[in-house]
C-alpha cells in the first residue's frame, strides 16, 4: 500500500485495491472553465463529495476525465453517456445544485 501525503481522504475502491482520493485534486479537475460545468461541479465536489460511497468517488474521478462537451451534454439531458454509471452520478451532480 503507497501512502499518499496530500491524500484527505484514504478509503478502498471496488477493485480491491486501497484507492487515495485527494479532494483538492479532484477540486482542481472538477474545475473545468466552461462556466456551466463550474457550477455544477465546483459546488458538488464541496458540498455532496465526501457523501458518495467508495465506488462513487472513484467514478466521480472517471467522470471528469471525459471531454466537457460531452459532460455538458449529459448535464442538460440532450444526451445520455454511454456508461450507465455515469447517469446516477450526474443526477446526483444536480440534485446538489436544486438544494
Amino acid at each position: 500500500m503507497q501512502l499518499c501525503l496530500n491524500s484527505l481522504v484514504l478509503c478502498p475502491c471496488y477493485v480491491g485495491c486501497m484507492q487515495h482520493f485527494d479532494k483538492r485534486k479532484i477540486f482542481w479537475h472538477s474545475r473545468r472553465g466552461m462556466r456551466e460545468l463550474d457550477l455544477l461541479f465546483v459546488p458538488f465536489v464541496t458540498e455532496g463529495f465526501d457523501a458518495l460511497s467508495d465506488n462513487e468517488k472513484a467514478l466521480y474521478e472517471e467522470l471528469l476525465e471525459e471531454e466537457d462537451q460531452d459532460l455538458y451534454s449529459w448535464l442538460l439531458g440532450t444526451c445520455t453517456p454511454d456508461r450507465t454509471e455515469y447517469g446516477l452520478l450526474i443526477s446526483k451532480v444536480l440534485e446538489n445544485r436544486r438544494n
